[in-house]
């Protein structure tokens, strides 16, 4: 790892990185994880964002542990912490960052959401579980050889809240999967339809853990181009535009 980027970890709490040294903070998203995943999941993805001067802070999942929702409350109140502020859900962590913004929590300037539930699905095994999740070999690699990661979470069904995206006031991109079998997309499609601040954006050959998929660097990209856009105006105004 670069000595110019800051990055702290904890396993059973909060993951951090920072941007490189020299660099003005741009941000922070604020990560809730999924079934099954731990903080640690998102090193990644939080790497990557981190590059481009964003800060990122990884919490747990909020149905297997509710003061994850605590603690994301304290990091948007945190004026330490660069606006804007955008809530990073996957999996069960989307629903969540629902919720959050649905009750109007103070300080979420938009939200990113990932691989939303839609539905009961059983793996049945391991193999088809991590099959389900990622394409990516060496996420398929290090979930695999993961102590902390919890196997056949995806299995089961917790207790959710409503998703209430008609009170959602601030900006929404969803990202989801083509081929997620967890969540199909049509189902996804459908849930977010009638809701015009929802921005989709679908990965072709996609499976279930989009920031931590085959095209994770995509996922990444299309994260950037959302925070630059909300760093100009809740409107997103477009700031490239393809002519071809």
């Amino acid at each position: 790892m670069p000595s110019s980027l800051s990055s702290s970890h904890s396993r059973s709490s909060l993951y951090s990185w920072d941007e490189p040294e020299g660099l003005a903070a741009r941000g922070t998203l604020i990560v809730l994880a999924g079934r099954g995943e731990h903080t640690g999941v998102y090193e990644r993805f939080g790497l990557r964002l981190a590059f481009d001067a964003y800060r990122v802070r990884a919490l747990g999942d909020p149905s297997a542990d509710p003061t994850v929702l605590d603690e994301a409350a304290k990091l948007l109140a945190d004026e330490s912490l660069p606006s804007p502020k955008v809530v990073v859900g996957s999996d069960t962590g989307s629903q969540y960052a629902v919720r959050l913004a649905a009750e109007q929590t103070a300080g979420i300037d938009a939200l990113i959401l990932a691989g939303l539930p839609t539905g009961p699905w059983a793996s049945g095994s391991w193999e088809a579980e991590v099959e389900a999740r990622t394409a990516c070999p060496t996420h398929q690699g290090r979930l695999t050889n993961d102590a902390d990661f919890r196997r056949g979470a995806l299995d089961e069904i917790p207790e959710l809240p409503e998703l209430r995206l008609d009170l959602v006031r601030v900006p929404v991109l969803a990202l989801h999967g083509a081929d997620d079998r967890v969540s199909p997309l049509d189902r996804a499609l459908t849930t977010y339809a009638g809701h015009p601040g929802v921005r989709t954006v679908t990965f072709n050959n996609g499976r279930h853990d989009v920031f931590n998929d085959a095209s994770h660097r995509t996922a990444a990209a299309s994260v950037v181009l959302f925070l630059e856009r909300l760093r100009l105006s809740p409107e997103l105004p477009v700031i490239a535009e393809d002519l071809a």
